[in-house]
């Protein structure tokens, strides 16, 4: 359906793709995943519309076939009056009405011939489309999803999960012959989660979907391309697959490393004694020796194994504090509610300790990010603060943190940084290096936004961290950078998270929104909760000892123990299968 042969393209400021070769193909659902700001959703917008880019290679595109399109930011029309079924139907009752319209129309007319020409195209597009069956396919992908009650409900009145989930909907049943979507689990929740990994898992087309969530990419898809340092992988099989293809690589690169740097070690021992002798002997075949070795040496280190998707360079996250407040209460609410045009929360209270680590859990439209951005802002008589409480916050609304019309070494420098050197060095840990900090925030990608809020929240110091969306846009490396720095920070943070991994691998307890009120919840019954709900009753047990014996490799390989290191990957391969 899709075939790109040899596709290099730049911006001024950056060259994205060199010379990448992929193909989408029947029966395909292709995750399509890399760290942020290397050209994912540029290559998708190539794909949409390969006239609008000057770009060497060729992107060959099946006459024929049709391409749907779920945008990562798209906007809930909030003076939209059409119900859910309307609004999913509307390419069918849109036909439909053409149809009748015609039919009229012929009641009339003497020159009968254009309008059966049209009618017949009509009828084409409405048979196209699976038309006769509309009202069914529709009630089918409603009862997937689990939002059938929202089947007569204004779009108006959906949270932004709901109104994703219906997008998918409606752009599938437009039956498009490569369905293409843009980090499509952005702050979903996780039944709507679940409804989007059951959609994918449903659609009988091909589909490419940018996503960085763990439990998308270890549930759905049966292809990978990875973009990464201008070049493309491809990969047939599912993401645990790819992954233990590249742990395998990684193993053998490094044993060959280790082998190739002795062998550098010991060239350079005869390097150096060559040229010790060429300074008290002067004859010509020594000087030949040792520029053979020089050469031989240089060949060597042409060589070296470069592997640009098997050591990708995670961000250096680290969240520390200027002060310890011990075990005093951080932040305390009493009786707090919330709501707009309706109550969202009610009575609701709770404190949080100067050491707790807390997710707030619950639907999309129940009142989370509103209760931590009140807290941020402290301006009710019903959330009390902490004199000595330094809090930093990262909202997933990033233009409320971030300003779009500043480069990124004025943001730092507004951020209380005294020099640019001093914003260039700081920033390097994060991965943002050369050019790249004089670009305005508006030229970066949703994950380098999310990565320059963290790096920001981190500069602060602060000792209470409140954290909306923390893992939103970001690719998996730097999630998993970002899970070790929660664990390894002393303060205390209270994070909005729909992401299963973040929640289970860092915090403490949950909060749960639950009938317009909040209840604490132990991070036991939070996994019993969840496994329950989204996963096979022995899928934890198994993702633990995958997670063991992967740490075992890990620490085989720091000591060069790539025999003990082996012998565990195929361990891990036994228990791939199992998941």
């Amino acid at each position: 359906m899709i075939k790109v042969v040899g596709l290099s393209f730049s911006f001024p400021q950056k060259e994205l793709y060199d010379d990448i070769s992929f193909t989408l193909e029947e029966g395909q659902h292709c995750a399509f995943i890399g760290t942020s700001g290397n050209g994912k959703s540029t290559l998708i917008d190539i794909l949409m519309d390969p006239e609008k880019y000057l770009y060497e290679g060729k992107v060959e595109i099946d006459p024929t076939c049709k391409i749907g399109y779920v945008s990562q930011f798209s906007q809930l029309d909030k003076t939209k009056e059409t119900t859910v079924f309307d609004y999913i139907g509307e390419a069918f009752i849109q036909i439909q009405n053409e149809i009748a319209s015609i039919c009229t129309e012929m009641e009339t007319s003497s020159d009968l011939e254009p309008l059966f020409e049209k009618y017949q195209a009509a009828l084409d597009a409405f048979d196209a489309i699976g038309g006769d069956d509309f009202e069914s396919s529709i009630n089918k992908k409603l009862n997937l999803a689990n939002l059938m009650k929202l089947r007569d409900h204004k779009v108006s009145d959906l949270s932004g999960g709901e109104f994703k989930l219906i997008q998918v909907m409606k752009e599938m049943l437009r039956s498009p012959d490569v369905m293409i979507m843009d980090e499509p689990d952005v702050f979903l929740d996780f039944d709507n989660l679940n409804a989007l990994k059951k959609l994918i898992n449903a659609h009988k087309g091909i589909l490419l979907v940018v996503t960085h969530n763990r439990y998308l990419l270890n549930h759905c898809f049966n292809k990978i391309l990875h973009l990464e340092n201008k070049e493309l992988q491809e990969f047939d099989g599912r993401y645990m697959e790819y992954n233990f293809s590249l742990l395998q690589t990684k193993i053998e690169l490094q044993e060959l490393a280790v082998a190739e740097q002795e062998d550098i070690e010991r060239n350079d021992a005869i390097i150096n004694n060559l040229r010790a002798i060429a300074t008290y002997n002067s004859e010509a075949s020594r000087g030949r020796a040792l520029k053979a070795r020089v050469r031989y040496q240089e060949r060597l280190e042409a060589r070296r194994i470069k592997a640009p998707f098997v050591d990708i360079k995670q961000p250096k996250i680290s969240f520390g504090m200027d002060n310890d407040l011990e075990d005093a209460i951080v932040v305390r609410v009493t009786n707090y509610r919330a709501g707009f045009d309706e109550l969202l929360l009610d009575n609701v209270n709770f404190e949080i300790k100067a050491t707790d680590k807390v997710a707030i859990i619950g639907p999309n439209g129940t009142g989370k990010t509103t209760l931590l951005r009140d807290i941020f802002k402290h301006n009710r008589d019903s959330i009390e603060i902490h004199a000595a409480a330094k809090v930093a916050y990262l909202s997933q609304i990033q233009d409320e943190v971030l300003k779009d019309s500043n480069t990124i070494l004025e943001e730092f420098i507004e951020a209380g940084f005294k020099t640019y050197d001093e914003v260039r060095s700081y920033l390097s840990d994060y991965g943002f290096e050369g050019e790249i900090v004089d670009q305005k925030i508006a030229s970066l990608s949703g994950g380098e936004k999310n990565l320059l809020q963290i790096a920001k929240v981190s500069a602060s110091k602060a000792n209470v961290l409140l954290l909306d969306e923390p893992t939103s846009h970001l690719d998996t490396y730097t999630q998993i950078a970002l899970e070790k720095a929660i664990v390894d920070y002393k303060g205390a943070i209270l994070m909005i998270s729909h992401d299963f991994y973040s929640v289970v691998n860092g915090m403490d307890y949950v909060l749960i929104i639950d009938d317009k009120t909040i209840r604490k919840m132990s991070m036991r019954k939070f996994r019993q909760m969840i496994y329950a709900s989204h996963f096979d009753r022995d899928y934890l047990e198994k993702e633990q000892n995958k997670r063991a014996v992967e740490m075992k490799i890990e620490l085989a390989l720091k000591d060069t123990h790539f025999e003990l290191a082996k012998k565990l990957v195929d361990e891990l391969e036994e228990l791939i299968k199992l998941l």
